[in-house]
């Protein structure tokens, strides 16, 4: 018989395990069953994200991956197996006057600031420096999640992300995504739907 002892799976002996020869002993390997439960039980990383998402019963799953240093979204969808446009990365940008902001985009398309700008009444919009970005959101560059940042933001989404039926987004910590529905993000962050993907 297998028991789990804390973390670690340990054998057990009882009297029908025996072999035939009465001097020795022989574990029985674990069923499928009990490596599903084992690997279940590591621990994925809490973050503010996450935090948020189960104060909002927010229904969604845990994704680590392996993550590459500017590997972004190309890579997170490799290592997962989904389509990278369903991958959605978290943009943290400014305006003409410093002001913050969030950019829901497809991760396989690019964000044009000019139409961004047009389109939210602003004079011009860029990316923030990573250590701004930092400020602003309190993750790292790479481990960037539309949820749970530290200061409130005005999120803008691309509208196309709203008819997926499921997305991908940062969970809080490098190598980790979330998987959602999108109305269930839009339920939570109420973003602004607009209209700037462009392919690259």
């Amino acid at each position: 018989m297998a028991v789990l002892r804390g973390r670690r799976w340990k054998p057990v002996y009882t009297a029908p395990e025996l072999d035939a020869n009465p001097g020795s002993l022989r574990a029985i390997a674990p069923p499928p069953w009990l490596a599903l439960s084992c690997a279940a039980m590591s621990k994925s990383p809490s973050t503010p994200a996450t935090r948020l998402l189960r104060e909002k019963h927010v229904p969604y799953t845990e994704h680590p991956y392996r993550y590459e240093e500017h590997g972004g979204t190309r890579v997170s969808a490799r290592e997962l197996g989904v389509e990278e446009h369903a991958v959605v990365k978290t943009l943290v940008m400014e305006d003409e006057s410093g002001a913050p902001l969030i950019v829901l985009m497809h991760g396989d398309r690019q964000v044009s600031t000019k139409s961004l700008a047009r389109q939210v009444g602003r004079k011009s919009i860029e990316p923030c420096r990573p250590d701004v970005a930092h400020r602003h959101t309190g993750y790292l560059v790479g481990g960037t999640s539309p949820l749970g940042t530290r200061k409130a933001m005005p999120v803008y989404m691309e509208r196309s992300i709203a008819a997926l039926e499921r997305i991908y987004v940062n969970g809080g910590s490098r190598g980790f995504l979330v998987a959602v529905a999108p109305a269930d993000l839009v339920r939570v962050l109420a973003p602004t739907l607009v209209d700037v993907a462009i392919e690259p």
